[in-house]
C-alpha cells in the first residue's frame, strides 16, 4: 500500500538505475471501476510533462518508478477520455463520502497493488494525511488515519473531467434519499451542485431539487440543458414547478414551459394565475376523486389500477358523479380500509370537513391545517368544485421560520 504523497516528487529511473524525470503526476482511468486502475504517471523533466504508460513501468514503490524500456515519448502531455490526475484533480478536493452521508476534503489518496496493477482504493480525509504531504518522508510515523473506501465515493468535486465524474457518480449517489442529495449538494459550489443534479435520473432529480431552496433550484435548471430541464420540471410537483418557474428569468421559464408535455404543462398552467401568498398559489392538483356512487370495494380496486397515484394518498375526495369536480365529502385512507367493502362512499365519507377558497391567503390555509392535525387540506372554489390541496409540508413552509423549515425534510415526496 501506498499513499500518493508518498510518490509524488519522487524519481523516474531508466533501466540502468539512472535519474532521468520525476514523478509530477499519477493519472488513473474513471469508468465501471470502483476502484479506478493507474494507467500511468506524468513525468517532469526540465519543464516538459511528458506520459509514461503503464506498461512502460517496471516498478512503483515510495522510492520513486522503475522503467523496463529505454526509449520514452516526450511529447506533451494530453488528457485522454476518462482520465483524471490524481493530484491535480483530487488532492484538497472536496468530495461526498456515500456511505457516511457527508462531504469531506481530500488529504491523500490511498493506492493499493493488487495484482501487477496498482488502483485507487481510499481517500484519506484525515489530518494525519494532510500532514504527510508536509512533513519529511516517516516524520508522522504510522498515527491513525481516516481513510474512506473510494467505493463509497459518490461525487469528486473537481474542475476538470466532470462527464467522467457524472457517469460515476449516478449510481452511487442513488443510494442516498434524495434530501441527503440536496443537503449534500447545497454545501457545494453552484457548479458542483448543478453537475450532482445532472448525474441523476429524472424523477431522483426532481424529488432533489423538490428540497432544495427555490433560488437553487431556479439556478440549477437554467444551468442544465433546456430539454433535460424541462423534463425533470415535468417530474416535480405542479405547485413546485410553478414556483420555480417564477423565479427564473421570464423569457427563460416560458422556454422551458413550452419544452413540457402537454398533460404536465396543463397541470402547472392552472395554478400559474394563483397568487403565491393564497391557498390557490399553495396548493397542488395532484390529489385523488372518486364518485360518491362507487362502493369501498370499487373505490379500492380503482386505487389499485391506476398507473400513478400522487405522493399524498392519505385523503380520498368524494365527488358527485364519475367526471364531476364537485366535492362531496372526504374519505381517509384508514377509514376507507376498515370500513364494509359493501357499504357506498357516501355512507362512510365525512361529508362535514374543513376547506379552503382558492383565494384565502397561504397563511390562513396553513393554520387551519395546523390547528386541526390534518394532512392535506381541500381548496374548494365558488362552484363547490376542487381546485386542489395544499399539503402539511407545505403548510410547514408558511407556518415555520425560514432557518427552521430548510432543516425539515418534505413528508410527501
Amino acid at each position: 500500500m501506498l499513499y500518493l504523497s508518498q510518490v509524488i516528487g519522487r524519481p523516474i529511473q531508466d533501466v540502468e538505475g539512472e535519474k532521468i524525470a520525476a514523478i509530477k503526476d499519477v493519472v488513473v482511468r474513471y469508468g465501471k471501476d470502483d476502484y479506478p486502475p493507474i494507467v500511468g504517471v506524468m513525468a517532469r523533466y526540465l519543464r516538459r510533462d511528458f506520459f509514461i504508460r503503464w506498461v512502460q513501468i517496471a516498478s512503483l514503490n515510495e522510492h520513486g518508478v522503475q522503467l523496463n524500456i529505454d526509449v520514452l515519448d516526450l511529447r506533451p502531455f494530453t488528457r485522454r477520455e476518462g482520465e483524471i490526475l490524481l493530484a491535480k484533480d483530487v488532492l484538497d478536493k472536496q468530495l461526498i463520502d456515500v456511505d457516511g452521508k457527508r462531504v469531506v476534503r481530500v488529504n491523500d489518496v490511498q493506492l493499493i497493488e493488487v495484482g501487477n496493477k496498482w488502483h485507487v482504493t481510499g481517500a484519506d480525509v484525515s489530518l494525519q494525511g494532510f500532514l504527510r504531504r508536509l512533513m519529511p518522508k516517516g516524520f508522522y510515523g504510522n498515527r491513525p488515519v481516516e481513510v474512506i473506501d473510494w467505493a463509497d465515493v459518490g461525487y469528486l468535486a473537481s474542475e476538470t473531467a466532470s462527464a467522467v465524474r457524472l457517469k460515476s457518480s449516478k449510481n452511487k449517489l442513488s443510494r442516498l434519499h434524495p434530501v441527503e442529495i440536496a443537503q449534500l449538494a447545497e454545501t457545494l459550489s453552484p457548479i458542483h451542485r448543478t453537475e450532482i443534479v445532472e448525474s441523476l435520473d429524472n424523477e431522483v432529480a426532481a424529488d432533489t431539487l423538490e428540497e432544495m431552496s427555490t433560488e437553487n433550484q431556479a439556478r440549477i435548471l437554467e444551468e442544465l440543458d433546456e430539454e433535460r430541464a424541462a423534463d425533470i420540471l415535468e417530474e416535480m410537483s405542479p405547485d413546485d414547478a410553478v414556483d420555480v418557474l417564477g423565479e427564473m428569468d421570464e423569457e427563460k421559464a416560458q422556454e422551458l414551459f413550452d419544452l413540457m408535455e402537454d398533460e404536465e404543462k396543463a397541470e402547472v398552467a392552472e395554478l400559474m394565475p394563483f397568487d403565491k401568498d393564497t391557498a390557490g398559489g399553495l396548493m397542488t392538483t395532484e390529489f385523488v376523486t372518486v364518485p360518491k356512487n362507487l362502493t369501498v370495494a370499487q373505490a379500492i380496486a380503482r386505487l389499485r389500477e391506476m398507473a400513478e397515484t400522487p405522493n399524498m394518498i392519505y385523503y380520498l375526495y368524494v365527488v358527485e358523479e364519475e367526471g364531476s369536480w364537485k366535492i362531496s365529502g372526504v374519505i381517509s385512507l384508514r377509514s376507507l380500509i376498515l370500513a364494509d367493502p359493501t357499504l357506498p362512499l357516501e355512507e362512510v365519507m365525512r361529508a362535514q370537513f374543513q376547506y379552503a377558497h382558492p383565494n384565502d391567503s397561504a397563511e390562513e390555509a396553513a393554520q387551519i391545517i395546523s390547528e386541526y392535525n390534518l394532512l392535506a387540506l381541500p381548496v374548494i372554489d365558488d362552484l363547490g368544485e376542487i381546485a386542489g390541496i395544499v399539503t402539511v409540508d407545505d403548510a410547514m413552509e408558511v407556518l415555520l421560520p425560514k432557518n427552521i423549515e430548510r432543516r425539515i425534510p418534505r413528508l410527501f415526496g
